[in-house]
C-alpha cells in the first residue's frame, strides 16, 4: 500500500510541479509566498534598523528616577505606562468580557439588540484614535473636571480597546463545543454555572489574545493621550494621583523627536518601547500554554 507523505515533507520542486497542473492555484501560491516574505522582511527591517539606531544610545541617564532636560529620563514614561495599562485592562476587561458573555450565553438568537451592539463595536473599531482623544478632552477632561489626568487617559483608552476585547471574547466563547455546555446542563449545573466553570475557563487563551491586542493598542498609543493624559515626565505621587498629568513612553518618544534635540534618546525608547511589547507577547504565550494544559 503506498504511503502518503505529509505535505510539509514536499520539496518546492514538488509543490511547483503540483501547481503546474493549476494555473490558477500556482498564481495563488505565488502571490502567498511573495506575500509572506515582503511581511517578514519588512518586520525584520522594523526591528533591525531600530535595534541599530537605538542600542547603542541606551545610556543609565535614561534610566534616572527623576526627568530633567538632561537625561531624558525615561523611566517615569516607563512606570506612567504600566499604570496606564493596568488601570485601563481593569476599566475594559470586565466589561468587555461580561458583554460578550451575555451576547453568546444568554442574548436569544436573532435578537436585533446582538446585531446592533456587534456592527456598533466594529465601527468603532475602526474610528482613528485621535477622535477618541477628542473626544476624551472634551468629556473627561473639561465636562467632569478631571484634566490632562492618568484617569481621564486611562477611561478614553478603555473605551478605544473595549470593541476588541469584547470581539475576541465572543469568537473565543463561540469556539467552546456546545457539548461541554450540555454535559455540564445535563449533570444538573445552572446556565450561570456552566458559564463561570466550564465555558469560560475554556475560553480563557482566546480571550488572553484578545488582552494582548488590547496592551499592545495602549503601548503604543500616542494621539489619544497627548489630549488626555498630558506630557509631563513626572510619575503620579499623592492622595489623588489619579487626576496627575503623565506621559507614557510612546508620547515621551514622540515628544522627544518633535523636539529634534534628543533623537537618540528617542531611539532607545523605541528599543524599551520593542522590549516590553515582545516580552508581554511571550508572557502571556506562556501563561496561555499552562491554562490550555491544565
Amino acid at each position: 500500500m503506498e504511503t502518503i507523505q505529509p505535505i510539509n515533507t514536499r520539496t518546492f520542486r514538488q509543490k511547483m510541479a503540483d501547481y503546474k497542473k493549476s494555473p490558477l492555484s500556482l498564481v495563488l501560491f505565488l502571490l502567498v509566498t511573495i506575500g509572506a516574505i515582503i511581511t517578514v522582511a519588512v518586520l525584520l527591517f522594523l526591528v533591525g534598523y531600530i535595534l541599530i539606531k537605538g542600542v547603542p544610545n541606551l545610556k543609565p541617564s535614561l534610566f534616572a528616577w527623576e526627568y530633567n532636560s538632561t537625561n531624558v529620563s525615561l523611566m517615569p514614561a516607563l512606570i506612567n505606562t504600566i499604570l496606564m495599562t493596568l488601570l485601563s485592562l481593569i476599566i475594559a476587561v470586565p466589561f468587555g468580557v461580561f458583554s460578550a458573555i451575555y451576547l453568546v450565553e444568554y442574548a436569544k438568537r436573532g435578537n436585533k439588540l446582538v446585531d446592533i451592539v456587534r456592527i456598533t463595536a466594529e465601527t468603532l473599531s475602526g474610528i482613528p484614535s485621535i477622535v477618541y482623544g477628542l473626544f476624551g478632552m472634551l468629556f473627561f477632561v473639561t465636562t467632569l473636571g478631571w484634566g490632562m489626568s492618568l484617569l481621564s487617559g486611562a477611561f478614553t483608552l478603555a473605551i478605544m480597546i473595549l470593541p476588541l476585547v469584547m470581539r475576541t471574547t465572543e469568537e473565543a466563547l463561540k469556539s467552546v463545543p456546545d457539548s461541554y455546555r450540555e454535559g455540564s446542563f445535563g449533570l444538573g449545573a445552572g446556565r450561570l454555572r456552566t458559564v463561570f466553570t466550564i465555558v469560560l475557563p475554556s475560553a480563557v487563551p482566546g480571550i488572553l489574545a484578545g488582552v494582548i491586542l488590547a496592551v499592545g493598542r495602549i503601548v503604543g498609543e500616542t494621539a489619544a493621550l497627548i489630549y488626555t493624559a498630558g506630557t509631563v515626565a513626572k510619575v503620579p505621587s499623592g492622595a489623588d494621583f489619579l487626576l496627575d498629568s503623565t506621559r507614557t513612553l510612546s508620547t515621551h518618544m514622540y515628544v522627544l523627536s518633535s523636539e529634534a534635540l534628543h533623537t537618540d534618546a528617542a531611539y532607545a525608547t523605541a528599543v524599551v518601547l520593542l522590549v516590553i511589547v515582545v516580552a508581554i507577547n511571550a508572557l502571556s504565550a506562556f501563561i496561555a500554554k499552562k491554562i490550555a494544559k491544565g
